[in-house]
């Protein structure tokens, strides 16, 4: 789905473009795509030169699911003292916090097509567990305990 793109990439900032074809849920529930990505980064950082790249150069890229999978690769990396660190990382759309679905960014774009609102909390179930049946209290928030609510208030909330 994304070959078209990967190709223009390359072809216009004269680099070396790798695509990941990760496991998809519900199928293979988490960490199957995390971890199929982070293996594929951590091999071809590690042969880069084998492609004729600089492994110093290397960014990651994602969008939706891809982008949480981006981000995750990037901070597991960043703790790496064995590889160069990450030139950049580009994150389209992704999909970062499932925390709370009821938060400004959702409401503000819950009916605009690709992802309505409760697409976006279907395949974040999905990607978590493979489990949807608890999609309403997903929807409503209260699926999270509100301990959990507290601790993260200062980074996950309308405010």
């Amino acid at each position: 789905s994304h070959e078209n793109i990967c190709r223009y990439i390359a072809r216009e900032s004269n680099s070396v473009v790798v695509s990941v074809g990760y496991r998809l849920a519900p199928e293979h529930k988490y960490p199957a795509a995390y971890e199929d990505c982070l293996n594929a980064t951590v091999y071809f950082m590690k042969n880069a030169e084998h492609y004729g790249v600089d492994p110093a150069n290397t960014a990651v890229c994602g969008d939706s699911a891809g982008g949480n999978l981006a981000a995750a690769v990037s901070q597991t990396l960043a703790g790496r003292s064995d590889l160069p660190s990450l030139r950049a990382q580009v994150l389209i759309y992704p999909g970062l916090q499932a925390l709370d679905f009821s938060l400004p960014s959702y409401q503000q774009n819950r009916g605009v097509p690709l992802l309505f609102r409760e697409r976006a909390t279907f395949y974040m179930l999905q990607y978590l567990d493979g489990n949807a049946l608890h999609m309403q209290d997903a929807l409503e928030g209260s699926r999270v305990p509100p301990d959990m609510r507290l601790k993260y208030r200062k980074w996950v909330s309308p405010d």
